[in-house]
């Protein structure tokens, strides 16, 4: 048995909102919220890194239309005692999935922690 750190990415709608900063900041609270009131605070919430396609250098994972805001979120987590990485994966996303419903989530990075 392995213990992992598991990265994973949400999609996060925010609506009637005027700014990116505004909208970042809200899907990051209400994300937290969510997990806290399912006492999940072990679970690591911040927004996103996209790309640039021209230069590659990261920005901040949103975007706004019509007062609607889509976020990217990363969420971090570790997973103890699992048995290889895939398992990691599934344990990762039934947890964070049922405090989360109805949130695209995805897992984009599994690392090995060391045996301390």
């Amino acid at each position: 048995m392995s213990n992992y750190l598991v990265g994973m990415e949400a999609a996060w709608l925010v609506r009637d909102v005027d700014s990116i900063d505004d909208a970042i900041g809200v899907a990051v609270s209400e994300a937290g919220k969510r997990l806290n009131n399912q006492d999940m605070d072990y679970v690591e919430v911040e927004v996103g890194a996209t790309a640039c396609p021209a230069c590659g250098e990261p920005f901040d994972s949103a975007f706004i239309a019509a007062e609607t805001a889509l976020v990217g979120l990363a969420l971090e987590m570790d997973v103890y005692n699992a048995d290889s990485e895939e398992h990691a994966s599934r344990i990762a996303k039934s947890e964070v999935g049922g405090a989360l419903r109805d949130v695209p989530l995805s897992v984009v990075e599994i690392m090995e922690r060391p045996e301390e």
